[in-house]
């Protein structure tokens, strides 16, 4: 939270913040924050290890959470502390394009000592992230993610509003961050995979719940390159949102919760365990290596509420409805990458390191975080709807993202995809086939990513031009 995190909020004075943020948060007419990326150490491994030297905002694992109100200007002002340039990208928000914190496409990178001010009016109520776009494997890699939440005018029914912000570290015997990034053999396969899974910065001890609570639970996948797949022992969690964009509350599939990189899920969990246990919560996405990341670990009191089997729906958020019959349709195509025989596929060979191609949309590479004379793979008409159809022809998973937009689910492998599902980061499979459709309605020049970071600075990265 803002006062818990040393979120500094600027406009109305910082004790008045600290003592009564909501009452700030009425009065203020723009939310006002400040953010310094610069070199921190943390206690990623606890107390009784070494801390470890990230790079952060304002000197936390994650950066600060930042709280706002749905349809309330906010201005953001980030220094650079670092020795290198950085922006940061505010992660599935639908703003301006000159605020989407791409280096040289959307903005002038913000130099060592200098600052940039964002600003931006969120119009979507929900779970979101802000991460560095710039030197992506390294300034990711090394800390430089927060979550943003987004909040609804009423606040949901439930007991508490918890965020997990999940983030995968390759450490080295003396907790520091081991070096290596950008690897092409990895950047051709599954990417950087760490050894070490931190929940809001730190190796989870549990989470402390209370018999008969119901909890909504903000699920953030900060991780470079870490599929997840969680289970909850004991419970069923009811999925309410999907990369912030309310969805009809279920159940998911095999009771797994599933979230490539850069992907949120909202959940509802009703908390029926025994008091005095530990429920496991289980990541076992990756065949024969599931691993426990975190525990509930219910008080002593007994139940104190009854058992509820009501959803309410979240609101919905203002989106504009695709026209389907009148749509544009584009096809998204992904290669490239490590196959089974040891070859890449219509590429070059595996020497060098990052930012050597190894993937591929519709046959383009283009590597790094983004540059301003990018040709843009598609160019969009601004107002029309559009559909884009992407086929996975590669042996890996990607989790896509595209910048500025969330899109509609429409189909995965031919099938309807249920529960009103809209994203801006969707996960396909090797060999799958998914429809999105989404109004080009916001101009400019907008990422579409493999957010699999290594993958992006490889190749899997284009540019959708609206206008």
């Amino acid at each position: 939270m803002v006062d818990r995190r040393t979120l500094l909020q600027a406009g109305v004075g910082l004790a008045a913040a600290g003592m009564f943020p909501h009452a700030v948060r009425a009065q203020t007419p723009r939310a006002e924050y400040n953010l310094v990326a610069a070199i921190a150490r943390s206690p990623i491994l606890g107390e009784r290890r070494p801390g470890t030297e990230v790079w952060s905002y304002n000197g936390s694992l994650p950066g600060p959470e930042i709280r706002v109100r749905q349809g309330k200007p906010v201005r953001i002002i980030v220094r650079n502390d670092l020795s290198e340039s950085t922006t940061v990208h505010w992660h599935g928000i639908r703003l301006p394009n000159n605020m989407d914190g791409v280096p040289d496409l959307t903005q002038r990178p913000i130099a060592p000592g200098e600052s940039f001010t964002y600003e931006f009016t969120p119009p979507d109520a929900g779970t979101f992230w802000y991460h560095s776009h710039s030197n992506s494997l390294q300034q990711l890699g090394r800390g430089l993610a927060g979550p943003l939440i987004v909040e609804e005018a009423e606040r949901y029914p439930v007991d508490r509003d918890l965020v997990w912000m999940f983030a995968d570290w390759r450490l080295t015997a003396d907790a520091q961050i081991a070096s290596g990034f950008g690897n092409a053999m990895e950047a051709a396969m599954s990417g950087r995979v760490g050894n070490t899974v931190t929940v809001n910065g730190a190796i989870s001890g549990g989470e402390q719940v209370h018999a008969g609570e119901r909890i909504r639970l903000r699920l953030i996948n900060g991780a470079l390159a870490r599929i997840m797949a969680l289970r909850f022992e004991g419970h069923r969690p009811v999925v309410i949102a999907v990369d912030g964009q309310p969805c009809e509350p279920h159940q998911p599939a095999d009771g797994r919760v599933l979230l490539g990189p850069a992907m949120r899920i909202d959940i509802v969990l009703d908390l029926q365990g025994e008091p005095g246990r530990r429920y496991a919560v289980r990541d076992d996405f990756y065949e024969d290596l599931a691993y426990t990341v975190t525990h509930l670990n219910y008080g002593a009191n007994a139940a104190s509420r009854t058992t509820r089997d009501n959803y309410v729906p979240l609101p919905g958020n203002p989106l504009p409805e695709p026209d389907l019959a009148g749509a544009e349709p584009h096809q998204i195509v992904l290669q490239g990458g490590m196959m089974g025989g040891g070859m890449m596929h219509d590429m070059g060979g595996m020497s060098g390191m990052a930012h050597d191609a190894s993937w591929s949309i519709n046959g383009h590479s283009m590597t790094g975080d983004g540059q301003g004379g990018m040709p843009p793979l598609l160019t969009l008409p601004q107002g029309r709807s559009i559909v884009l159809k992407m086929q996975n022809q590669t042996a890996w998973w990607h989790p896509m993202h595209l910048h500025g937009y969330s899109f509609k689910l429409l189909r995965r492998n031919g099938a309807p995809v249920p529960y009103r599902q809209w994203g801006d980061t969707v996960l396909l499979a090797p060999n799958d086939n998914v429809d999105v459709a989404f109004v080009a309605d916001h101009p400019g020049k907008w990422m579409l990513h493999c957010h699999i970071t290594d993958h992006q600075v490889s190749g899997m990265m284009s540019v959708l031009d609206v206008s």
